[in-house]
């Protein structure tokens, strides 16, 4: 039995980005549209959260995609039009300059790609003709295909123009880093998609940090009709004859729907419908997750010999992308410093962030009084990692904390705490169910303004038809 007069045209799983970015494009064209959302604060994979009266931003350090004020034709301009916002509504602060650091070699970059291919020529200038010709090949590459279903590897594809192993794998550490589902190698056209957003555009923080952002989304949505229920995920989507009619909440309150779009992933989605759907098990699981500590410091991250806005680096001359054999791999990892943006005026504290790849499977096994003594025992050698590299700032620390793939997996829901999902994506957002879609991680747009775009695509395409 369904109240039919209280029937929504879409039901909405997950108040994240692309939830959030489905919504407001959905209630722009007056649907009648319900967010759903299991934690009791909005944001899902780039969520925030409070300790010790300190708020601190999960998820990504920093926006990719940045692009100047009146460019309608990138990533952020299509956003702010599709949404209808301002790009002085975003407040975004550009990063001042970030490193890839191996080594033997670094490679700084900034929001100008001119300064990164002049890098190149000086670190690599036997490399610098095959690099100019994969920029050349990347800037043709329509990487937002929704119909492309070859699965192009991108090694194969750099070795084509790059002889050098090194300056290969220090293209692919940040963009592995920043969006990368699949162990050792990435599809070409996620590798496009990152080269552009990391190296093409580039990195920014907007003032107020995620909250800011994330309720500037709520806000609109709920200011055009949209409902927002939080604090009550779904237990079941109800889907008979290949037809989702209702979603049941986790209180047993029971929702009518024409459609439902899918924020939590494309296995966990299909694990919620009932009945049960046989498709589920032949779906590739994510098995990529992090560690990630903050660490606040008493003064500026640059008084302590850290200048840089976001470094990814190395310490082992090859760099290894995959899940690590133990709880964590401290051999490479990513360091973020939010005081090195361009804010108008400075942050009130120093912050370090540090991230490296972990097994979730090691840590969810891991008895409760063996967990904390872990997260402290994996924080000391990660930082002893780093020191062999980098100046040593313990004495500098004021407060800390540490987060892993279990903590994760508890916030958002994925599987094996998979941060970006599976390594199969789903282009084009469907599912066996007739009108049930995803969008998201496992749409496969990442990052912050990728998410966003994927909600936003994924409502024109399917709901707004």
């Amino acid at each position: 039995w369904y109240n039919w007069d209280m029937r929504y045209d879409t039901i909405i799983i997950g108040a994240g980005l692309s939830g959030l970015a489905a919504g407001i494009r959905l209630a722009m064209f007056d649907k009648k549209v319900c967010i759903v959302e299991k934690h009791v604060e909005i944001g899902g994979l780039n969520s925030f959260y409070v300790r010790k009266n300190r708020i601190f931003d999960v998820g990504l350090h920093a926006m990719t995609n940045y692009s100047p004020k009146g460019v309608r034709s990138s990533p952020l301009g299509k956003l702010l039009k599709q949404l209808r916002f301002s790009h002085d509504d975003f407040r975004l602060c550009q990063q001042d300059m970030s490193e890839i650091r191996f080594p033997e070699r670094s490679l700084r970059f900034t929001n100008d790609f001119e300064f990164m291919r002049q890098e190149v020529a000086e670190k690599f200038p036997d490399q610098i003709d095959g690099f100019n010709k994969l920029v050349e090949k990347i800037l043709a590459y329509d990487a937002l295909n929704l119909d492309d279903g070859d699965r192009l590897l991108s090694r194969p594809v750099l070795e084509s123009f790059i002889s050098d192993p090194l300056l290969i794998d220090m293209l692919f550490c940040p963009l592995m880093y920043y969006g990368n589902a699949r162990e050792g190698d990435m599809d070409f056209y996620q590798f496009v998609v990152m080269f552009n957003a990391i190296f093409m555009e580039g990195f920014s923080k907007p003032q107020g940090g995620m909250p800011y952002i994330l309720n500037l989304l709520a806000e609109k949505f709920k200011h055009l009709g949209g409902e927002l229920k939080m604090g009550n995920g779904v237990k079941s989507i109800n889907a008979k004859q290949g037809t989702v009619g209702s979603v049941t909440l986790e209180n047993e309150e029971e929702l009518a729907t024409v459609a439902v779009l899918s924020s939590m992933g494309y296995v966990e989605t299909l694990n919620c419908c009932q009945p049960e759907l046989p498709e589920t098990d032949a779906c590739e699981r994510g098995q990529v997750s992090f560690m990630e500590s903050l660490f606040v410091v008493d003064r500026e991250p640059r008084d302590l010999g850290y200048d840089k806005s976001i470094v990814f680096f190395s310490i082992h001359p090859r760099f290894d992308y995959k899940v690590p054999g133990d709880l964590i791999d401290i051999s490479s990892g990513v360091l973020c410093c939010s005081n090195n943006f361009q804010y108008p005026q400075p942050l009130e504290e120093g912050l370090i962030r540090l991230t490296n790849l972990a097994h979730f499977g090691k840590w969810d096994s891991l008895p409760r009084k063996d967990y904390i003594a872990a997260k402290k025992e994996c924080r000391t050698q990660a930082l002893e990692a780093l020191f062999t590299f980098f100046p040593d700032f313990r004495d500098n620390v004021v407060f800390l904390d540490s987060f892993t793939p279990k903590t994760i997996k508890k916030y958002t829901g994925h599987i094996n705490g998979a941060v970006y999902g599976s390594p199969q994506k789903i282009k084009n957002g469907k599912t066996p169910v007739k009108n049930l879609y995803i969008c998201g991680t496992d749409q496969g747009f990442l990052g912050i303004v990728g998410a966003t775009l994927s909600g936003i695509s994924m409502a024109n395409l399917h709901l707004l038809r």
